[in-house]
């Protein structure tokens, strides 16, 4: 019977999984790894070249599945692939649809990979979850609060703002409390050299050649005929010129736009209902305040009105001072600054401290 029990570690096959899965069974817990096919390569068209890349591949499980055995640890296959197109694809596709821009991670983090993990754990009469997340979770105020990891450069709590009280209580992030040169460096003392000096895939993992658009003219028939040819407007309304079709286009957006007026123009707002995008001068972008809906509390059960915190409003950027206030629906989000390039649809993460207070999807 091993010291600590028994633990479910996620592993992709990546450095990050495998390191912690490594130091867990340096612990003493009694490692069982699961490796989650949400994605099938075959079904999307991508160049061997792309493969090599992504996750969900036939190597990433075949890493994954080699480091269990060399360790002497049990690995399984876990298939989500219905589970994840369900949720994760058919939301990806609904949003752009909507004029909004997605977080397909963040879907998948909250909605799928956490509970299917949760219940194979049980299966398997695991207590704990574990991943490769750069992350830390302790308990505090009878609450289990998510806080971001020590790198500051990997932190990725902004994904992982969606899990529940539940989740969080049963998962362990081992690298936490680490930088990634240190993972880097453990690779290679663990024997694994190539994986330590292994690239990482930023793009999402059912869009492997970065071309959303592409994506969503194969998932929705006739999509270039239906949205092709809508307007291009200024703020005040004036027609400057022709887009391809409004969910190609995201807030913020520069490049891409084939437009030429003289001098750099963004876009600012899109409106579904008729086709139309708005484009303007980069100050069009600023925004002092926001509406974010879907909330998931994590520090505190609720917020207090007026409270503050510092907001993420995408995964790369700054933190913002700001304000949180009670709204219907959700929270009204004030800024101290005018902040550019709030894009419905995105995830809104409100920090105190290195601590996530709660997190939401921006509606406006």
């Amino acid at each position: 019977m091993s010291k600590k029990g028994k633990i479910l570690v996620a592993m992709s096959g990546g450095i990050d999984s495998t390191v912690a899965a490594m130091m867990l069974h340096d612990e003493g817990y009694e490692v069982i790894g699961i490796t989650m096919k949400t994605w099938d390569y075959a079904d999307a068209g991508v160049s061997h070249s792309k493969k090599e890349t992504g996750c969900c591949n036939l190597d990433s499980f075949n890493d994954a599945r080699l480091a269990a055995v060399e360790h002497g640890f049990a690995h399984y296959v876990l298939d989500l692939r219905s589970e994840f197109g369900d949720a994760v694809i058919e939301d990806f596709v609904d949003e752009y649809m909507a004029g909004r821009t997605p977080n397909p991670c963040v879907m998948c983090n909250t909605h799928i990979k956490w509970n299917a993990l949760l219940k194979r754990a049980d299966t398997l009469d695991c207590e704990f979850i574990a991943t490769g997340h750069y992350v830390n979770v302790r308990q505090e105020n009878e609450r289990y609060v998510l806080s971001k990891g020590k790198d500051d450069t990997k932190d990725q709590s902004y994904v992982l703002w969606g899990l529940s009280q539940d989740c969080l209580s049963r998962s362990i992030y081992p690298l936490g409390n680490y930088l990634k040169s240190e993972i880097r460096q453990m690779a290679h003392d663990y024997g694994y050299p190539d994986l330590a000096k292994k690239s990482e895939s930023y793009e999402i993992c059912f869009v492997p050649d970065n071309d959303y658009r592409n994506f969503l003219k194969k998932k929705v028939p006739h999509l270039e005929e239906t949205v092709g040819g809508g307007n291009f407007v200024l703020s005040d309304g004036s027609i400057v010129g022709k887009h391809k079709g409004y969910p190609f286009y995201t807030i913020g957006q520069r490049k891409g736009l084939d437009i030429a007026l003289g001098r750099p123009m963004y876009v600012s707002a899109i409106h579904p209902d008729t086709n139309t995008v708005v484009i303007g001068d980069e100050e069009e972008l600023e925004r002092a305040e926001m509406h974010v809906s879907k909330l998931n509390y994590i520090k505190y059960g609720a917020i207090n009105e007026g409270m503050p915190a510092l907001t993420k409003i995408r995964y790369k950027s700054s933190p913002v001072v700001s304000s949180l206030h009670h709204a219907a629906g959700g929270i009204k989000v004030s800024f101290g600054t005018a902040v550019k390039g709030i894009a419905p649809g995105q995830s809104a993460v409100f920090y105190e401290g290195e601590d996530v207070i709660a997190g939401g999807i921006i509606m406006y």
